[in-house]
């Protein structure tokens, strides 16, 4: 009985694996123009500028939301640290989500581009209706659910030339990054000189997000390496299946965590790329008060001010010094991938790591002088946009060690690994931030970032192979 009941799922499985084999021949089959790299770049910038937009709004309207949400409850000089620390309920809900990154292996990039953008579009709608902290915080766990998983960049390395993976990567990056320049936009048209208007902010954010996932289902393809990778699984033999999993290669397995976890712990290279990469995501600390440094720095200089609250007063300055912020940002990343690919991804990683330190200092002294908005948004933009382009590096050298069938799968593990060094270092900059006050968001963030930067330089330089000349197809582990 057992048996017969064995041989019908058995039966089963494999007719859907037929069904499977004929839909993903007939898309592989498909024409696909010389023009098509340039729509699908189009298209991916778009997604790309949704996600950023998502990923930066929380912090360009860090202090606002404070104060409208919080500081009724815990007070004026303490709001932002009382955010951060309940806002820490949703850290649990990062690493949940990377239990199905995996999955991108298995059903394909297209799939899960669209969820996670749509995901990341109803979270934003979701803060925009809330008039509490638990409504913000369900919006906010949405958000940060569905913002890890960059399905956009697997679409980049896997589409682009070997040679120009770098290259690409960054314009796109770039583009998208100019695309923050929607939320100061937003911010002037929308809130203007009234706190009280920050939830327009949010709709008008999250109703582009929401647009752009619908447009992308109807729009955007599967990648051709999927296809052809997912091909070569089903219609290999149950014994060839079984064989792979006894051997410890990875290039015939399909997509898992736990296969994840297997090849990136089993191989020197990605092992040193996680410990040096989480080293240099502890300094994450320098992405997260931006916004609050420069208001409190604005708001010291309305102290004299008769009948003008030092928000109030702060609001205007800060619209203006974060619609210098992308400029900044989107220069340093787009020059890291020409450098990148033209002198190595360990060089440029210790360029980026250096220029985003100076700059978050330049930043933060700008800030207490009250330098022109427009220098102090350039400065901090700067910054976080070579501190990103410098994380990117060490995410392009996992995508490039490990093989297409695992490397959504193994990219799954990075943020796990590297994500546990960022939670204890946010965690460290909330406590000390809740003690000290907003007051001291620079000086902690510095304190913090600088030598944990340094350490990864270091792992990462000593131990990591280059691997700028890598191709993406033949990559196996086994010379690394």
């Amino acid at each position: 009985m057992n048996g017969n009941v064995t041989d019908s799922k058995i039966a089963k499985r494999k007719q859907r694996e037929q069904r499977t084999i004929v839909k993903l021949e007939k898309e592989l089959a498909r024409p696909q123009a010389r023009s098509y790299v340039y729509y699908l770049f189009f298209i991916i910038c778009i997604v790309y500028i949704a996600d950023e937009v998502a990923t930066q709004i929380g912090t360009q309207m860090q202090s606002v939301v404070a104060q409208a949400l919080f500081a009724p409850i815990f007070g004026d000089d303490v709001a932002v640290a009382r955010m951060g620390a309940i806002g820490m309920v949703v850290m649990p809900f990062i690493f949940l989500a990377f239990l199905y990154k995996p999955l991108i292996d298995r059903y394909g990039r297209r799939l899960f581009l669209i969820i996670n953008t749509l995901g990341m579009g109803v979270g934003l709608l979701v803060i925009s209706i809330a008039t509490g902290i638990p409504a913000f915080l369900l919006g906010s766990v949405m958000v940060t659910f569905f913002i890890p998983h960059d399905v956009q960049r697997i679409y980049i390395l896997e589409t682009m030339p070997d040679h120009r993976r770098a290259t690409g990567f960054s314009v796109v990056k770039a583009v998208a990054t100019l695309g923050m320049l929607l939320i100061p936009l937003l911010r002037n048209l929308m809130m203007g000189d009234d706190i009280t208007r920050w939830r327009y902010v949010y709709l008008a954010a999250g109703i582009f997000v929401v647009v752009t996932a619908l447009t992308a289902a109807l729009l955007i393809r599967e990648t051709r390496p999927f296809l052809r990778n997912r091909l070569e699984y089903l219609k290999s033999s149950d014994e060839e299946r079984a064989e792979a999993k006894r051997d410890k290669g990875a290039e015939r397995r399909q997509g898992s965590l736990i296969a994840g976890f297997k090849y990136g712990f089993r191989h020197r290279q990605i092992r040193w790329l996680l410990l040096g990469g989480g080293f240099l995501m502890w300094g994450m600390v320098i992405t997260m008060y931006y916004e609050t440094i420069m208001t409190l720095g604005y708001a010291a200089q309305a102290a004299d001010l008769a009948g003008v609250s030092a928000r109030e007063y702060a609001l205007p300055f800060v619209t203006r010094a974060l619609f210098l912020f992308p400029i900044g940002s989107a220069l340093f990343q787009s020059i890291q991938g020409f450098m990148s690919d033209k002198w190595g991804r360990k060089p440029t990683t210790i360029i980026m790591g250096v220029t985003a330190i100076s700059m978050y200092i330049l930043f933060i002294v700008g800030s207490g002088s009250a330098w022109t908005p427009y220098l102090i948004g350039f400065l901090c933009g700067g910054a976080v946009g070579s501190y990103f382009a410098m994380t990117d590096i060490n995410g392009i050298m996992f995508a490039e060690s490990t093989p297409t069938n695992l490397r959504a799968s193994v990219l799954a593990i990075q943020p796990i690994i590297c994500g546990m060094f960022v939670v204890v270092s946010g965690a460290i900059a909330t406590v000390l931030l809740n003690i000290m006050g907003d007051a001291y968001a620079g000086i902690i963030s510095v304190s913090i970032a600088v030598p944990a930067v340094l350490v990864g330089f270091i792992l990462v330089v000593r131990n990591v192979k280059e691997t700028k000349d890598f191709k993406l197809e033949e990559v196996t582990g086994y010379d690394l």
